[in-house]
C-alpha cells in the first residue's frame, strides 16, 4: 500500500524548482538574491557536465550491484577545493582508485563499478550556521562553492559567483578524467605503472605487483593467441569512470537539470550520481523533493538514528517503481554500531522486497579529535566497520554491495594507523584536508586488499 501511495505521489507534478516550496536545510544565506538568480541563469545556458545516457549506463551497473553481481567503489575528497586543484592531484586519485578496483576485481572475482567524489563535491553540510574562534564568531565554512575557508568576515560571506568557478573546475576535471579513462592511461597493459612512488616497498605494493605480473602474463597469453590491437577487448584498453557528489546546494543542482532529448526525462547533469546526506534526508524537505524527480541513480546516506519506518518512507519516495539500480543506500553507522543499527534496516528492506544496493561508508561515523587537536579517523575503526558491514549482510542473506570512502592519492597524514603506522604526533606532517580527514593512497590500497579478501570469502 505504501508503495502504491508513493507511486501516486511521484505521478504528481514535479518540476526542477518544486523544491523551492519545501523547507530547505543547509543552504547559504546569500546577501544578494538578484546575483544568485543571475548566476543560475548563466549556468542554465552552460553545456551539461554529464549526459543522460551515461547516467543510464551507470544505473544498469548499479542494478548489478543490487543483485550481488558487482561491487561499487566510491572514493575521493571530503570536499574539493579551488586552491588544491591540479592535474596531478586528479591523476593520483584516479590511479589509486584504479589500483583499488584491480585488487578487488582480481581478489574478489567480481566487476567493480568505479565512481569518484570528484568534479562537483564542493558543498559541505555543517552542524552549526556559525563558528567561533578566539572569541570571533563568523558564518561556518560550507565548501568552496559557497564561501572561503579563511576565517575573515569577507571570506565567509556566501558568493554565488563561486558556483561558476565550481562549474568550470568540474568541467576541466571531467575532461581530464575522460581522457584518463578512454585515452589509454587505464589500459591494463600499463597496470604496473599505476603505482604511486610513496607506496613503493610496502606490503601492499608487493601484493599489487604480484597481481600486476599475473594480469600481464594473461595479456601476453592473449596476444600470443592473436588477440592484439583493435581485437583486444575494450574492457582491457579502457575503463568506465563515473562522478558523484552530495545534492546539497540546490540552486546549483537545479540550474544543471536538463531534459534528455531521447526520453524527455529530467536529469541532473552536474554528476552521474547524486546522494542525499544524513542532515538533509527528511522525506518532506527540499533535497528529497528535488532528487525524487530526476532520473539519475541516487544515493541516500543512512545514519544510526534512522528508523525502519523512516527508511521505508524514503525508499518509496525516491524509488517508487522499485527498480534495481535507482537507489543506493549508504550506511554510516560507526564502528561497533553496525550489528545493532544496520541489521534491522537491512532485514526490513529485504522483507519489503525493495531492490536497493547497500554500500558501507566507514568514514563519517568514525571521526574523532586526537590529543594533538587534529580531527582524525583511526584506520582500525574504518576496517572494523567494513568488516561489521560484511558480517551483517552475510547474516541477513543480502549483498554487501560496496564502499564509500573519503580518500586521496596524495601522501597525506590525516588518518592514523595502517601499515605505515601513522600516529597522533604524525598528523601535523602533511595534514592538508579542507574538511574531514582522508585515507592516503597507501591506506586506501591496504583497505582494498582487505575488502578483496572478504569478497573472496563470499564466493566460497
Amino acid at each position: 500500500m505504501a508503495q502504491e501511495v508513493a507511486k501516486a505521489q511521484a505521478a504528481q507534478n514535479w518540476t526542477p524548482d518544486s523544491w523551492r516550496n519545501k523547507e530547505a536545510l543547509q543552504l547559504p544565506n546569500y546577501p544578494d538574491q538578484a546575483k544568485v538568480k543571475e548566476t543560475e541563469d548563466i549556468i542554465r545556458q552552460m553545456p551539461p557536465l554529464v549526459f543522460a545516457g551515461e547516467a543510464r549506463r551507470l544505473k544498469s551497473h548499479l542494478a548489478k550491484v543490487a543483485n550481488g553481481e558487482a561491487f561499487l567503489l566510491q572514493g575521493g575528497d571530503c570536499a574539493e577545493s579551488f586552491a588544491e586543484f591540479s592535474a596531478v592531484k586528479i591523476r593520483d586519485t584516479f590511479r589509486v582508485l584504479l589500483q583499488m578496483s584491480v585488487a578487488m576485481t582480481y581478489g574478489g572475482s567480481i566487476p567493480v563499478v568505479k565512481m569518484g567524489r570528484m568534479a562537483g563535491q564542493f558543498a559541505k553540510p555543517r552542524s552549526a550556521d556559525m563558528e567561533t574562534i578566539n572569541g570571533v564568531t563568523l558564518p561556518s565554512y560550507r565548501g568552496d562553492i559557497i564561501n572561503s575557508l579563511e576565517f575573515t568576515e569577507e571570506a565567509r560571506v556566501p558568493s554565488p559567483k563561486r558556483m561558476l568557478r565550481a562549474y568550470n573546475q568540474s568541467a576541466a576535471t571531467l575532461n581530464l578524467l575522460r581522457a584518463f579513462a578512454k585515452g589509454g592511461y587505464a589500459d591494463l597493459h600499463k597496470i604496473s605503472k599505476w603505482t604511486l612512488e610513496f607506496t613503493e616497498n610496502t606490503a601492499q605494493a608487493k601484493r599489487y605487483d604480484e597481481i600486476s605480473e599475473r594480469i600481464t602474463d594473461a595479456l601476453n597469453f592473449m596476444e600470443a593467441c592473436g588477440i592484439t590491437g583493435d581485437q583486444m577487448p575494450e574492457v582491457i584498453r579502457e575503463t568506465e569512470f563515473y562522478t558523484c557528489h552530495e545534492a546539497l546546494l540546490l540552486p546549483y543542482e537545479e540550474a544543471l537539470v536538463r531534459t534528455d532529448s531521447i526520453t524527455g526525462e529530467y536529469y541532473d547533469c552536474s554528476a552521474h550520481f547524486v546522494w542525499i546526506g544524513a542532515r538533509t534526508n527528511q522525506a518532506q524537505n527540499a533535497q528529497v523533493e528535488f532528487v525524487r524527480g530526476i532520473k539519475n541513480p541516487l544515493g541516500l546516506k543512512v545514519p544510526p538514528t534512522m528508523s525502519p519506518d523512516d527508511l521505508m518512507e524514503l525508499i518509496d519516495t525516491l524509488s517508487p517503481e522499485n527498480e534495481a539500480g535507482r537507489l543506493t543506500l549508504i550506511a554510516r553507522m560507526g564502528a561497533g554500531n553496525v550489528e545493532e543499527k544496520l541489521a534491522p534496516l537491512v532485514r526490513r528492506v529485504k522483507e519489503e522486497g525493495r531492490k536497493v544496493a547497500w554500500v558501507c561508508d566507514p568514514m563519517h561515523g568514525n571521526v574523532e579529535t586526537a590529543e594533538s587537536g587534529y580531527k582524525t579517523r583511526r584506520f582500525e575503526n574504518i576496517l572494523s566497520e567494513v568488516n561489521e558491514f560484511f558480517d551483517v549482510h552475510k547474516g541477513e542473506g543480502t549483498h554487501a554491495g560496496g564502499v564509500h570512502l573519503e580518500m586521496t592519492g596524495q601522501d597525506v597524514t590525516e588518518c592514523t594507523g595502517g601499515l605505515y603506522g601513522i600516529k597522533d604526533e604524525d598528523l601535523s606532517n602533511r595534514y592538508h584536508t579542507h574538511c574531514d580527514p582522508r585515507l592516503n593512497a597507501s591506506q586506501a590500497l591496504e583497505l582494498a586488499f582487505l575488502i578483496a579478501d572478504r569478497l573472496k570469502e563470499n564466493k566460497k
